[in-house]
């Protein structure tokens, strides 16, 4: 279990930590996405630094609160690719979309090997 619970959590990390570059350097793809779904730059750069929180809790004993930040914000993608952008986004064969329910996927396997730390609410699950 300690081996998976590390392996979701370094594949959500080096996903997030990759798609960071795009975000905050203003690559063309990313202005394009988040002005197609009425974000822009605030919304870019916003969700670049939730899923930069997301990836260092991932590393930490708060792994659980990354998870569930990961999740919102990923989830948060999926949506906008299922009712705005599309599967395929700009020609990318749907590798955006495809990342994002990895990343979904592999939080919600690291949530689930960590509910018990939950506060208030862990010690039920």
């Amino acid at each position: 279990m300690k081996i998976l619970d590390w392996v979701a959590r370094l594949v959500a990390i080096a996903i997030l930590g990759q798609t960071l570059f795009f975000k905050f350097t203003a690559a063309p793809e990313s202005v394009y996405i988040f002005d197609k779904v009425g974000l822009g730059a605030p919304g870019r750069i916003g969700s670049g630094v939730a899923e930069l929180i997301a990836a260092v809790l991932l590393l930490t004993l708060y792994a659980w609160l990354g998870a569930v930040l990961a999740l919102g914000v990923i989830s948060g993608a999926i949506l906008s690719h299922l009712t705005v952008l599309g599967i395929d986004v700009q020609g990318d064969g749907g590798l955006l979309f495809g990342l994002a329910v990895v990343v979904f996927l592999a939080s919600l396997v690291v949530l689930y090997l960590h509910r018990r730390e939950i506060p208030v609410i862990g010690d039920r699950l």
